[in-house]
C-alpha cells in the first residue's frame, strides 16, 4: 500500500492528473475520491491495559462516465503503474456496462465555492497515555458503583481522516475530520441473575467529550438499575423512548425520506410530500453545517454545496433527502446530501439529523401515564420500510403512576410508523450525542407483547 502524496496540495494535483488521464483515455467526465485515515485505540480491563492498536490506511476510487454509462474502480495501491492500470480498467468497463440515464457529475453552478469553517478536526492527537487515562478513569468509576461485580472493559480511541474529491467539472477539495471516543460496559449481579449495561461518548474534539468518570458512573448505575427484571403481560400502553434509543425512530424516518427509496417506490412515505406525517409542532432538521457536528460537511460527496433544511416542518413533510441521481429520477434538485465511498457511486444520506425538543421535561412527559413502558434498549431492526410495520425486541422499565417502577425484559413492542409518528411527543432534553439525535419521546397506544 502506498500513499498518494505527503500534503493536501500534492494530493489534489495528483488526483487532477488522474482525472485528466481518464479524459484522455476516452472518458467524457470523471471524478475521483481519495481517503486516508489514522486511528489509535486502547482497551483496558480490570485495571490493566489489554490492547493498543494503531491503524493507517488509504483508498482511492475512480469513477468514469462515457455517455450514460459509468464504471467505478478502487485501489489502495497509489503507485503510478497501479493508477495507470486503474484508468484503463475503468474506461474499459464504462464502455460495456448498461446505460444509466440518471448518472452524471454535478454541473458547475451547484459546486461548493467558499465553504464555512466547521471546526471538524482537532489538531491535538492524544498519545497512548491519554487514551489509557480515559479508559482507566471510565472503568474505575463504573466499578466503584455499588452493585457492579465485573467489567467487560473500557476503551478509548481517536481517529483522523481526510477525504479528497476531484472531478472533471473543476471541483477539487479536501475535508479533514477527527473523532475521540470513550466507552465502558460492566456487569452487576451473580450467576444467572447478572445484567449488563454500558455508556459511551463520541466527539470531534477531545475537549468536548464527557468526562471518563461520568461515563463510567452512568454505565455502572445503568447496570445496577437493571437487576431483577420482571416479565409483564401484553398490553396496549404509552411507550417512552430514552434518548439513547429514541434516535432509532429518526433513523427509520431517514430511510423513508431517502430519495433512492422514493424513486424506487419502496417507502411508506412515497405519496406523503407536503402532507402531515407527524403531530403539529414537530420539526426535524438535517444540518450539515453544524459546528463540530459528528456528520458535518460543507460539501457533499459530489462536490455540491450543503445547507441546513427542515425535512419535517410543523409535522409536514417538506423535502426528500437527495443526491444528483435520485433528484434526476424524481425531476427535482439535489439537496446536497450525496455520500460516497471509494468503491460505489454516490447515494443520498442524512448528516446531523435531529428532532427539535418540545416544552415538557421527561418527568412531565410521563406524569399522567398510569401504566407504560420506558425503553432503554432495543434488539433487531424490525421495521418494514414499504408498509411502515414496526416490531422490535425491547427492554427497559415499567412505568406506574408517572414514575419508573421496576426493570422489565424479554418484550416486543409493535406498531406502525405512520401511526407512531402521528402520536409522538418530544421532551425538552435534546443532546447532540450521535449523528442522529432525538430527545426523550413518548408515543401513544403501542402494543407491548410480554409473557
Amino acid at each position: 500500500m502506498s500513499r498518494l502524496a505527503e500534503n493536501e496540495a500534492d494530493i489534489l494535483n495528483r488526483l487532477q492528473d488522474l482525472v485528466a488521464q481518464a479524459r484522455t483515455a476516452g472518458a467524457d467526465s470523471a471524478d475521483v475520491v481519495y481517503a486516508e485515515g489514522t486511528s489509535l485505540s486502547l482497551s483496558f480491563r480490570l485495571g490493566e491495559p489489554e490492547n493498543l492498536d494503531r491503524a493507517e490506511g488509504n483508498d482511492l476510487g475512480l469513477r468514469v462516465l462515457i455517455g450514460k454509462r459509468q464504471a467505478i474502480v478502487s485501489t489502495s495501491d497509489c503507485s503510478d503503474a497501479a493508477l495507470t492500470e486503474l484508468v484503463d480498467r475503468a474506461v474499459s468497463m464504462a464502455g460495456v456496462v448498461p446505460e444509466d440515464e440518471f448518472c452524471g457529475i454535478a454541473p458547475a453552478e451547484l459546486l461548493a465555492g467558499d465553504v464555512p469553517d466547521l471546526d471538524e478536526c482537532d489538531p491535538h492527537e492524544p498519545g497512548a497515555e491519554v487514551l489509557e487515562a480515559r479508559a482507566r478513569g471510565a472503568e474505575e468509576a463504573a466499578l466503584a458503583v455499588e452493585g457492579v461485580t465485573n467489567s467487560e472493559g473500557a476503551e478509548a480511541g481517536w481517529s483522523r481522516s481526510s477525504v479528497s474529491v476531484v472531478a472533471s467539472n473543476g471541483f477539487a477539495r479536501t475535508r479533514v475530520r477527527s473523532s475521540h471516543a470513550i466507552s465502558t460496559a460492566v456487569l452487576a449481579g451473580e450467576g444467572t441473575d447478572m445484567e449488563r449495561d454500558y455508556d459511551w461518548a463520541t466527539a470531534v474534539h477531545g475537549e468536548d467529550l464527557r468526562s471518563p468518570e461520568e461515563i463510567g458512573r452512568t454505565a455502572g448505575e445503568n447496570t445496577v438499575k437493571r437487576l431483577n427484571p420482571r416479565k409483564i403481560s401484553s398490553a396496549q400502553v404509552p411507550i417512552v423512548y430514552d434518548p439513547r434509543v429514541s434516535n432509532s425512530l429518526l433513523s427509520h424516518l431517514s430511510g423513508a425520506v431517502n430519495g433512492a427509496s422514493v424513486a424506487r417506490g419502496t417507502t411508506f412515505l412515497k405519496d406523503h410530500m407536503e402532507k402531515q406525517v407527524f403531530a403539529d409542532g414537530i420539526t426535524i432538521v438535517d444540518d450539515p453545517l453544524r459546528r463540530r457536528g459528528l456528520r458535518s460537511k460543507a460539501f457533499d460527496g459530489e462536490g455540491v454545496a450543503t445547507s441546513p433544511m427542515q425535512v419535517i416542518d410543523g409535522g409536514i413533510l417538506k423535502t426528500w433527502v437527495l443526491d444528483l441521481r435520485s433528484a434526476r429520477q424524481l425531476g427535482l434538485e439535489t439537496t446536497g446530501n450525496a455520500a460516497r465511498g471509494t468503491s460505489s457511486p454516490p447515494a443520498p444520506s442524512t448528516t446531523n439529523f435531529y428532532m427539535q425538543p418540545g416544552p415538557l421535561s421527561p418527568a412531565e412527559l410521563m406524569a399522567d401515564i398510569k401504566q407504560g413502558l420506558y425503553v432503554t434498549g432495543m434488539m433487531g431492526r424490525g421495521a418494514n420500510m414499504v408498509t411502515g410495520d414496526y416490531s422490535r425486541g425491547a427492554e427497559g422499565f415499567w412505568i406506574e403512576n408517572g414514575e419508573i417502577a421496576y426493570p422489565v425484559s424479554e418484550l416486543t413492542i409493535a406498531g406502525n410508523l405512520k401511526e407512531m409518528f402521528m402520536h409522538l411527543t418530544p421532551a425538552d432534553d435534546l443532546v447532540f450525542r450521535y449523528g442522529t439525535n432525538a430527545p426523550t419521546l413518548r408515543i401513544e397506544g403501542m402494543t407491548v407483547a410480554g409473557k
